[in-house]
């Protein structure tokens, strides 16, 4: 068993359901979805599945390699936009005290022993846009030379903490595990239970999810910056939830205004991925504005406000390699949408 293998949810048989449409009644030009699942076969030997969602229906669904609508998929790094989710939940309802709260003064026991002025500087805000200033190196891939050792220190939040803060890098964004992680940690330390607790109470159960799972640190907090399983259908129907301000089946799940911020830009980020909002990616297409999270191996959740639609993709996650199914988005589901006004490039 992995050392941090993930909790799991019961066995649930029923498959998370969702309102089924048509490509037909919903405006979507099947042919070139068609073209798309082609390209996936031909070109995507990794990837598991593709759907889309438009005006709250499930109008396309299909599965690759053996997965089928039952299957978790590890998100990887597209946990984070949960993870973003979940304090913004706390936040609204009390639990957790807002953005600009210092981050040092709700974590006092992780802090180095000698006092470190720069450290009192950061605030939950800079873990959301992930510009804390803690000392991390970031590839052109995302990937990150410190993550393995993060992995395998005892505690992972004084592993954090006791990096050093690099004070022309407060406010700047540099793409850092260790502060999504934080958020988890800060939530727990506030909430008094685990995120994943935490996420089952306040928006997996009420969303109806089916089976899912989410990895543990060392000590008990539930991973902030990766380590969710969920099933695709369930992706899609928090990204509906998230495009639709946080209601579903009439009722607020997730503050409209927190959203609003979180899918926003709010600091610029990197040209190959987008700019940054709350732990999601945003960015355009053809002129069209989108919200993005991501994971590695292309595990993707897209909000396009725009087209009324959501699209995720899920493939395999451990994998060196691998190419970005955004490219389908641009290609061939934006096309589909017949509404849209596409600036061609």
């Amino acid at each position: 068993m992995s050392r941090y293998a993930p909790l799991f949810t019961a066995p649930v048989a029923r498959l998370s359901a969702l309102n089924l449409g048509t490509c037909e009644e919903e405006d979507i030009d099947a042919s070139l979805l068609d073209q798309a699942d082609h390209e996936i076969r031909a070109k995507f030997p990794k990837m598991h599945s593709f759907l889309l969602l438009r005006h709250g229906k499930l109008i396309w669904e299909r599965y690759y390699n053996g997965h089928e609508a039952s299957s978790l998929n590890d998100l990887r790094s597209a946990t984070k936009s949960f993870t973003s989710t979940l304090v913004g939940i706390a936040m609204a309802r009390g639990d957790m005290p807002g953005p600009e709260t210092a981050v040092h003064k709700l974590l006092p026991e992780y802090l180095p022993k000698r006092k470190e002025t720069l450290l009192e500087r950061i605030t939950i805000r800079h873990l959301l846009t992930m510009t804390s200033g803690l000392y991390w190196q970031t590839g052109k891939k995302l990937g990150e030379a410190f993550i393995h050792r993060f992995h395998r220190s005892k505690s992972w939040p004084s592993f954090a903490l006791r990096l050093p803060v690099q004070e022309d890098q407060i406010g700047v964004f540099q793409y850092r595990s260790v502060d999504s992680h934080l958020l988890s940690v800060l939530l727990t330390r506030c909430c008094g239970i685990d995120a994943y607790t935490y996420a089952l109470q306040h928006l997996f159960e009420p969303l109806e999810f089916g089976r899912s799972g989410w990895a543990q640190d060392p000590e008990g907090y539930t991973m902030g910056h990766i380590g969710l399983y969920l099933t695709s259908r369930d992706m899609a129907k928090f990204g509906d939830c998230c495009l639709h301000q946080g209601i579903w089946n009439g009722r607020e799940l997730i503050p409209a205004d927190w959203l609003h911020e979180a899918t926003q830009r709010q600091i610029e980020g990197y040209p190959e991925f987008g700019d940054y909002g709350f732990q999601w990616w945003t960015g355009r297409l053809h002129g069209i504005d989108y919200a993005c999270a991501h994971g590695h191996g292309g595990q993707q959740i897209y909000l396009i406000p725009e087209a009324n639609a959501v699209v995720v993709f899920t493939a395999d996650s451990k994998v060196s390699r691998w190419k970005n199914p955004r490219t389908l988005l641009e290609r061939f589901v934006l096309p589909a949408v017949s509404s849209l006004n596409l600036e061609r490039s």
